[in-house]
């Protein structure tokens, strides 16, 4: 019998709570019927070096889209330099000092589709709309985040960096 808190435990726990992460933010993000195309983009390496929208993003906003339990939802694995939330995740890597660890581009690929770098990873792939399964019919074939949203997480994600 495994003990309800045990790692094992949770991570399952983490991945079927994951599993509706695309259906609901799918649904907040783009509304019903609101498709978005897919940008192109080109994977080098363990990066997507140039920008979804060929501008960078928002900081403040991609903070924003962070902190926000409907959009993102990145506090439900994550945990992170945000005071004012309650009940951060310990399942993934704390986002203090991503943008010391991974480059934009890294940071972006994770976003856009962090399968790519693991095929076992829980973590939604944001950007990515084909080979997905348990995607409520209503938002399959949309991303969960749009292009720019996804470049205003990276933008705020870059400007975590550990102190000197």
């Amino acid at each position: 019998m495994q003990k309800l808190g045990s790692r094992r435990s949770r991570r399952r726990c983490s991945a079927d709570a994951l599993a509706g992460v695309a259906t609901l933010a799918g649904a907040v993000a783009l509304g019903s019927g609101q498709a978005e195309a897919l940008r192109p983009f080109t994977v080098v390496g363990d990066a997507i070096p140039a920008s979804l929208t060929g501008a960078p993003g928002d900081p403040t906003r991609g903070r924003a889209i962070v902190a926000d339990r409907q959009k993102g939802l990145c506090l439900l694995c994550h945990t992170g330099p945000f005071p004012e939330q309650r009940f951060q995740g310990d399942l993934a890597p704390d986002l203090r000092g991503a943008g010391s660890r991974w480059s934009e581009g890294q940071l972006r690929l994770r976003l856009v589709d962090g399968s790519r770098l693991n095929p076992d990873t829980v973590m939604p792939s944001y950007y990515r709309i084909d080979g997905l399964t348990r995607v409520g019919r209503l938002w399959a074939g949309k991303p969960v985040l749009t292009a720019e949203q996804i470049e205003d997480v990276v933008a705020f994600l870059a400007t975590l960096k550990d102190p000197p």
